[in-house]
């Protein structure tokens, strides 16, 4: 990938990872503390190498994106702020990738930005109608930022025991630390108004025109099979789903390259 910049966005700035060529595939981070667009996407970027312009944002409140001044972090700050991205960098169509609260802004900017965006791939996704906060998302929104915080964390978003690593812990440790400040003001408690926050009402899904690809774990505890993803089917027009066993939360990480042959066969099926 070329290298991070940093965009202004409705006078707040955004930093971005852009590789500057091909059809844009917008990549939108999940809520965890110490998550980063790169964190979370860069080795997906890079193993599908330079055929799309991969445009991976830290989301405000994130990495080293501040909440503007004056805003409330939430799923509107986040679509809008998505959407002013791509209009400041002079992308008309693109498709979007999200991650869990990602996924929730992905549709949510699908839904808003009917002609701007081509296809939506939601992974292990929030933002189903009604859908409650799950008691593992409420631990991993109060992790301590430290390496107990970290090791917790890991353990309830990967189905394998075996990925959470010391080195893993370590490196998940010190990005808690590097964005604690920010990212104390986001998910205070209770929490749960958070998580209704990250919801969209029925109209606005069956508002999305793109096709969308629902990509989720059958062990997902974070935002469980059957109250993030399954409801979707009912409410997206044109949605397909395609469930990971033994996957848990993160399926980029814990399947890679099943998960990025469907990317890829899915982007690659459309012109944007």
């Amino acid at each position: 990938m070329t290298g991070f910049r940093t965009v202004t966005v409705g006078g707040s700035p955004v930093h971005v990872l852009d590789s500057h060529h091909g059809p844009a595939v917008l990549m939108l981070h999940g809520s965890g503390p110490g998550t980063t667009g790169s964190g979370a996407w860069a080795a997906t970027a890079e193993a599908l190498g330079p055929s799309r312009r991969w445009i991976v944002p830290d989301q405000a409140g994130f990495g080293s994106t501040p909440v503007p001044p004056g805003s409330r972090s939430g799923l509107t700050l986040w679509t809008e702020q998505a959407a002013g991205l791509m209009d400041a960098l002079g992308v008309e169509r693109y498709a979007v990738v999200g991650h869990s609260m990602g996924g929730a802004v992905a549709l949510a900017l699908a839904a808003a930005r009917p002609r701007q965006v081509t296809r939506v791939v939601a992974v292990s996704t929030m933002g189903a109608p009604g859908a409650p906060l799950s008691a593992d998302l409420d631990a991993i929104w109060a992790a301590p930022a430290d390496r107990n915080g970290a090791r917790d964390m890991l353990s309830r978003l990967f189905f394998a025991p075996a990925l959470v690593t010391d080195a893993a812990v370590e490196a998940r440790a010190a990005a808690m630390r590097q964005g604690a400040a920010a990212y104390a003001s986001l998910f205070p408690s209770p929490r749960a108004r958070w998580a209704d926050d990250l919801t969209l009402p029925a109209p606005a899904l069956a508002a999305i025109r793109a096709p969308v690809l629902l990509v989720h774990g059958a062990e997902d505890r974070v935002t469980p099979l059957a109250t993030a993803a399954l409801p979707l089917l009912q409410h997206v027009p044109d949605v397909r789903l395609h469930v990971l066993g033994r996957c848990g939360h993160v399926p980029a990480i814990e399947h890679p390259h099943e998960f990025r042959q469907l990317l890829s066969g899915f982007l690659g099926a459309g012109t944007g």
